[in-house]
């Protein structure tokens, strides 16, 4: 049987302040959610400025990521690129730029989605987050 890491609530609090770090240094409203492997939400945090759209975005982009076991950036290259029937996939939400699977010692645990800014800034947000956890 495998062992596989889990995110801990410590994880996720620490994931949370390191990406509202780095969007706070940037001036960049923002809303951030971490899921676990299986695309469940948990923790949400949307900074002050923040859309209201972006707090149903960014855990979109988490749950692709998570689910998909990539780079929600991929995505958006594919439906970019023409493949616009990927838009019928099930359960396939937030395919823009900005949702980063967290993977530890091989295996995905879960994602980190961020919504607000350019997808290449809430790409490096979501980065920033997963950072801390190294």
């Amino acid at each position: 049987m495998k062992t596989k890491a889990t995110l801990t609530d410590a994880d996720v609090s620490k994931m949370l302040a390191a990406a509202k770090a780095c969007a706070n240094q940037n001036n960049w409203a923002v809303t951030i959610a971490i899921v676990d492997d299986g695309g469940h939400l948990l923790g949400l945090q949307r900074l002050d400025g923040a859309a209201p759209m972006s707090a149903h975005i960014a855990p979109a982009k988490a749950h692709t990521s998570a689910l998909s076991r990539r780079e929600t950036k991929i995505y958006e290259d594919i439906i970019n690129n023409g493949r616009t029937a990927f838009l019928t996939a099930p359960t396939v939400q937030g395919m823009l730029e900005g949702g980063l699977p967290i993977v530890i010692d091989g295996q995905v645990i879960g994602a980190v989605g961020v919504s607000g800014v350019k997808s290449s800034e809430d790409a490096q947000i979501a980065q920033a987050g997963i950072d801390a956890l190294m």
